[in-house]
């Protein structure tokens, strides 16, 4: 892969429209769409681990999009300064934007998140492999005659937050204008951290486009020529596209260290074990300096919030390094890894034992799972009541559900595929005050006041 190629303005669905001329780059707008967006808004009133607040502020995925979108930027222009000098001949081209590419992909990397966090996910692909959504696999609709084939079985009991994403930005929702959002290529394909299809998703059950999207991909690819692997018929695996290891990276920065810091604000770590934690990732002179202005500070939420940037900023200069070493790796698609496992010793034995801190006393705590145990059911129940509706469209129930489904989703699509994506969509698109709020009112729990 070459840079020249990879970088690229064009838009999907807007491919021989003018460009505009202003201030702002393609790239920039791409990140005005995403900031003025609902789905972005939306973001605001979803769990990114713990429980919405309460008289304690933590972290929600609006948050999160924003704090990994500002360290997005800097690895994108800190990768782009290095590059440059070692590629002089690249200066006329979009190797300058970087940090515009990566920042607007950054805000987009978490928008097809269904509420309840992970939870959520989970609960939505093992309805259909192992709740009652399994009567589909072998289903074949009444009205239409046609059933899910095997590679659609597979996005639907894989349902992945991250292809997900990739079909919010794309598809052509109804109402909408063609190609979705109508982003940039390479904005585009900085978010597909997975770039195969479902059913190569093996154990992990991570993969970054739908079916229905695949078409999308490919033009994508191919216009910025992005390896394509081989791959048995019918599959599809591509090389990562370069920059999706810098959105990896200033998500893996900011999830894991806020939650060091959220974790701290809740108490479930002590203020020592929290400083050791990130006094970790130094050493010697710079160790010394670091504790000399930390013990400046008399408030003790200050003193983590300075160490906490302190190692944010270790961790984004240890990735750009990684980066621009491995540039010929990440440009052939042999690189293997996350830029975090690569950096320098110290830092990364830090980083993984936040990792197996955050495992054993953040993610595991009783108020995480309260949380995942909930919205594991509202999902759950949601998704059923939805799937059968489409499923049984001539039942008065299911007219009264799905006369309840936004004009803008295609819940009365011609095929079963389409109709249940329709469903995923809505259902992922909600918040979760609204998913709860609705569980309780399909369910009597609640009824409008007059």
């Amino acid at each position: 892969m070459n840079w020249s190629q990879l970088l690229s303005n064009k838009r999907l669905g807007q491919e021989n429209q003018v460009q505009r001329k202003d201030d702002r780059t393609e790239f920039q707008r791409d990140y005005d769409r995403l900031i003025f967006s609902a789905p972005f808004r939306r973001l605001q009133n979803k769990t990114q681990v713990f429980p919405l607040p309460g008289s304690i502020f933590v972290h929600n995925r609006l948050t999160h999009s924003l704090e990994v979108s500002s360290v997005g930027r800097s690895l994108g222009n800190d990768v782009s300064r290095m590059l440059l000098e070692l590629h002089p001949e690249l200066c006329d081209t979009h190797l300058t934007e970087l940090g515009s590419i990566v920042s607007a992909a950054c805000l987009a990397h978490d928008l097809g998140n269904p509420p309840f966090g992970h939870s959520g996910e989970r609960a939505i692909g093992t309805y259909f492999s192992e709740g009652d959504g399994l009567f589909l696999h072998d289903y074949i609709c009444p009205e239409t005659g046609d059933g899910l084939s095997e590679a659609q079985w597979n996005d639907l009991t894989h349902f992945e937050g991250n292809a997900n994403a990739f079909r919010l930005l794309t598809h052509h929702f109804l109402g909408r204008r063609k190609g979705g959002f109508v982003m940039t290529y390479s904005t585009l394909a900085s978010i597909v951290k997975y770039p195969f299809s479902s059913d190569l998703s093996g154990r992990k059950r991570k993969f970054g486009f739908f079916r229905s999207e695949i078409p999308d991909f490919c033009r994508i690819a191919d216009e910025l020529g992005i390896l394509r692997f081989e791959s048995p018929e019918g599959s599809y695996r591509f090389a990562r596209y370069p920059l999706v290891y810098l959105v990896e990276a200033a998500d893996d920065i900011c999830y894991e260290i806020m939650d060091i810091e959220d974790a701290h604000k809740l108490k479930l770590l002590t203020t020592d074990e929290t400083r050791q934690l990130l006094l970790g990732f130094f050493d010697g002179t710079k160790r010394e300096r670091i504790l000399e202005r930390m013990n400046s500070l008399e408030d003790v939420n200050e003193q983590i919030v300075y160490l906490r940037s302190c190692v944010i900023n270790c961790l984004e200069q240890e990735c750009s390094r990684v980066f621009v070493e491995h540039e010929e790796e990440i440009l052939s698609g042999t690189f293997e890894g996350s830029l975090i496992k690569h950096i320098s010793d110290i830092p990364r034995l830090a980083y993984e034992r936040c990792a197996d801190t955050a495992e054993r006393k953040i993610y595991h705590c009783k108020d995480v799972v309260d949380i995942e145990i909930a919205g594991y059911r509202v999902i759950t129940t949601l998704t059923d009541l939805m799937v059968k509706a489409v499923t049984n469209t001539d039942k008065a129930f299911s007219r009264l559900l799905i006369s309840r489904v936004s004009a803008q989703y295609d819940i009365k699509a011609t095929t079963l595929y389409g109709r249940l994506m329709a469903v995923l969509d809505y259902i992922s698109g909600m918040t979760d005050v609204f998913a709860l709020d609705l569980y309780r009112k399909i369910n009597g729990m609640s009824l409008p006041i007059v």
